[in-house]
């Protein structure tokens, strides 16, 4: 039996996918959105990571715990609230495991749990994971739920670490915060793009790392799956030859998007909206340009595509759904 936490999010209902695709039963465990799953046949289930007994209910059986679930947050003032999910959350889960006589845990992290600097060297899985309350409250929290999850090992319970970077993909429902944008840009609605980028990689070249992973990983072992590095400029441009609406021809430089930060705050706290940038966005568009996937290309043969062919099928997908300005 597979169980998934986060098993709605785009991640997960990839992931879902894939397992069934491959005749294994899975257990999904929801919280309340659960739109990724429908028309599968899926056993799912309500969980919360901050309730132990709920998870002990949710691994029994199990025999494989893919832990996606998790507070994504780009507010630098959440850190309680990413603490209590992102590092309670997976000590939560680490223990059900052991007490269940789970046999691996396939923990997924990020690539900003990891200390970009310095940028003129490919970062790996040997560099050293972020640290300290200056760091963005999400980055240091999965660093500090990392660390949890690689001492599990030593305690009789097999983990296997996934990194990615920036995800993006179909069956993203919700959506994610990526996809947001992507929607927006297509929309017409992002009137200036920061001068940055990210590591962009698709959802299905992750998951597809992601089982093989489990499937031929060795415990204790951690994977970097990233993709390509693009600038914003080629996402609005690639996003409007497919709408039709013209990309953003603003290109604001990083040190005055950091100069208007505070009044972007501001302006979305007046209007209950999201921020259209945060300074823990800009902090991950300054991240590390080289990052390696030698390792997952090795042992898992990891190999993403071109991320042209992953942002048209992303934008198509988002098409054919309902209520969308695609």
């Amino acid at each position: 039996m597979i169980v998934i936490t986060g098993a709605s999010g785009m991640v997960g209902g990839n992931l879902v996918r894939a397992w069934l695709a491959q005749g294994q039963p899975v257990r999904a465990l929801v919280h309340h959105d659960r739109r990724s799953l429908d028309g599968l046949d899926v056993e799912t289930l309500s969980a919360d990571l901050t309730h132990p007994d709920s998870l002990l209910q949710a691994f029994a059986g199990a025999d494989t715990v893919y832990h996606l679930a998790s507070y994504i947050s780009i507010n630098p003032d959440t850190w309680k609230e990413v603490e209590q999910v992102n590092v309670q959350g997976t000590r939560n889960v680490v223990e059900a495991c052991l007490e269940n006589g789970v046999r691996r845990l396939v923990y997924f992290s990020s690539i900003h749990a990891y200390q970009q600097n310095p940028l003129d060297q490919p970062l790996d899985e040997n560099r050293p994971l972020v640290q300290g309350e200056s760091v963005p409250p999400y980055d240091r929290s999965k660093a500090l739920a990392e660390q949890i999850v690689r001492q599990a090992p030593e305690r009789g319970l097999e983990t296997i670490i996934i990194i990615p970077t920036a995800i993006v993909g179909p069956y993203d429902f919700r959506p994610s915060l990526l996809g947001q944008a992507l929607q927006m840009l297509a929309a017409g609605r992002i009137p200036a793009l920061v001068q940055g980028g990210y590591d962009w990689v698709d959802v299905r070249d992750v998951v597809q790392g992601a089982v093989q992973a489990q499937q031929t990983g060795k415990s204790g072992e951690r994977y970097i799956l990233s993709g390509h590095w693009h600038p914003l400029q080629d996402i609005a441009r690639i996003t409007a030859a497919h709408s039709g609406v013209t990309a953003p021809k603003l290109v604001v430089p990083i040190w005055l998007a950091d100069l208007f930060q505070p009044v972007m705050a501001a302006l979305a706290q007046i209007n209950s909206s999201q921020p259209l940038y945060t300074r823990s966005m800009l902090s991950a568009m300054r991240s590390n340009r080289q990052i390696s996937h030698a390792k997952a290309a090795r042992d898992l043969g990891y190999s993403p595509r071109p991320f042209e062919e992953t942002l048209l099928d992303t934008l198509d997908w988002f098409r054919h759904q309902k209520d969308t300005p695609l």
